[in-house]
């Protein structure tokens, strides 16, 4: 009887990422192999990689270099690199890093079963070619049981924002069937998913012949009422009306929209190739207000981008203040070969660019702040989703505006909806309960 083969992976990065590695694990499940969440287990270990940051590629270097010990008292076991960093940095990985047996590029994951195979006879592979078709609708994803579930849309992008590296190391925007989306939606609303997330570096570009992104919204939403319904990312360019009203119209779509900005500056979003102005922002912003009630909103923004000036710099906490996000993913700039900012000069000094990420977040921590205060002395409908990280006393849960909020276990379960009254609350995280007190906080 053969021996049964396990997998070990690891994913950086984004959430793309981690529906990426779901697909590797089906097809590497097809070909018989079985995960394992020890990598001293395995017989291959793949790195999923992340590219868009310098310090997320740094990370992959240092545990490349723990495998590369685990090799040398293993030797069999094969080593793959994939994803983002696999095609940017193939030479260096093959050449420098001569523990890798393998260089997967994003939309090369079919040939995995093979090139592991070819490994194991000591040869090693490379496989990093773009694709305009490439977009894995067949595959079946392998997930663990949960409540959550990633599901991804479409692959690539053609925005071309000048400090981004995905156009190159993910390709041009490609589609799923909408048909097939919402067959797996059902599938995992039968194996008892409570939430779905739909990804894709620019979803509301989504197009599947006549249908957009709020056509595949609104059936996703339709599948099962009681699955929480999410997305991400957005541009602004393509937050149409009609989206903005389909997301209004169904209770189960999560009034929580991220909604990236990148700057508050013209100059710089030009220079960024942004495609809006600042203004023009604005009034999306107010436009969605209006149309969803309630709605929590959170951005990413770069701090420090080639020739910005203190005016810049201005005009983004203003922004930032006119706006009063619910939360915001902030960066200091880092430089990508192969994108059109790594040929303008990085003239922000880095100490200038911390300072001015220090006050982007200490900007938005305080109308983070302000606005959970506004919530205590409120009930909110939370979807439970485990232990908390602090206290096995207690669980944890995100409300369809994406805040996370802490509460006393008192009888919950994963994957339950419960009603919790917030008693205090800081930046970050609700605390509540599941009945109003008039107690007093110790």
């Amino acid at each position: 009887m053969e021996k049964p083969r396990n997998i070990y992976i690891e994913t950086y990065g984004c959430q793309m990422n981690v529906a990426d590695s779901e697909v590797v694990l089906g097809i590497m499940r097809e070909a018989g192999y079985s995960r394992t969440e020890e990598a001293t287990k395995a017989d291959v270990i793949f790195v999923n990689t992340c590219a868009v940051r310098e310090n997320a590629e740094q990370r992959v270097y240092g545990r490349l270099g723990d495998f590369r010990h685990l090799k040398r008292s293993n030797p069999a076991v094969v080593l793959g690199v994939l994803g983002c960093m696999a095609e940017r940095l193939r030479k260096d990985l093959l050449e420098e890093e001569t523990s890798v047996d393998l260089v997967v590029g994003p939309d090369e994951y079919r040939k995995l079963p093979a090139l592991v195979d070819a490994a194991m006879q000591g040869e090693k592979g490379i496989a990093i070619r773009l694709s305009r078709v490439e977009n894995y609708d067949d595959i079946e994803p392998l997930r663990e049981d949960g409540i959550s579930a990633w599901i991804s849309i479409m692959r690539g992008c053609d925005k071309f924002c000048t400090f981004c590296v995905v156009p190159f190391t993910r390709g041009r925007e490609r589609s799923r069937s909408l048909d097939n989306i919402v067959r797996e939606v059902e599938r995992l609303a039968q194996r008892g998913f409570k939430e779905v997330t739909l990804l894709g570096q620019n979803v509301n570009s989504y197009r599947d012949a006549d249908h957009d992104f709020a056509d595949l919204l609104a059936r996703c939403a339709a599948a099962d009422r009681s699955m929480r319904v999410r997305f991400t990312t957005s541009h602004p360019q393509d937050m149409s009306i009609k989206l903005i009203e389909t997301i209004a119209a169904h209770e189960n779509i999560c009034k929580y929209i991220h909604l990236p900005v990148q700057s508050g500056s013209d100059r710089i979003l030009e220079l960024m190739n942004r495609t809006y102005t600042a203004d023009e922002y604005l009034r999306l912003v107010d436009r969605i207000k209006r149309t969803i009630p309630g709605v929590s909103l959170s951005t990413d923004i770069i701090a420090g981008f080639p020739t910005e000036s203190d005016a810049d710099h201005r005009k983004t906490i203003e922004l930032i203040q006119a706006v009063e996000y619910d939360g915001a993913f902030t960066f200091k700039y880092s430089p990508r070969e192969n994108t059109k900012a790594w040929n303008m000069a990085d003239s922000v000094p880095e100490e200038l660019k911390i300072e001015r990420l220090n006050e982007i977040i200490d900007v938005q921590r305080a109308i983070s702040f302000r606005l959970n205060q506004q919530l205590i002395g409120r009930t909110v409908g939370v979807l439970v989703e485990g232990e908390s990280k602090k206290s096995d006393q207690d669980f944890c849960g995100r409300t369809d505006t994406n805040k996370m909020v802490v509460f006393p276990r008192n009888g919950y379960q994963p994957g339950a909806y419960a009603e919790i009254w917030i008693r205090r609350a800081n930046a970050a995280t609700l605390f509540g309960q599941h009945e109003p007190s008039t107690a007093q906080e110790g």
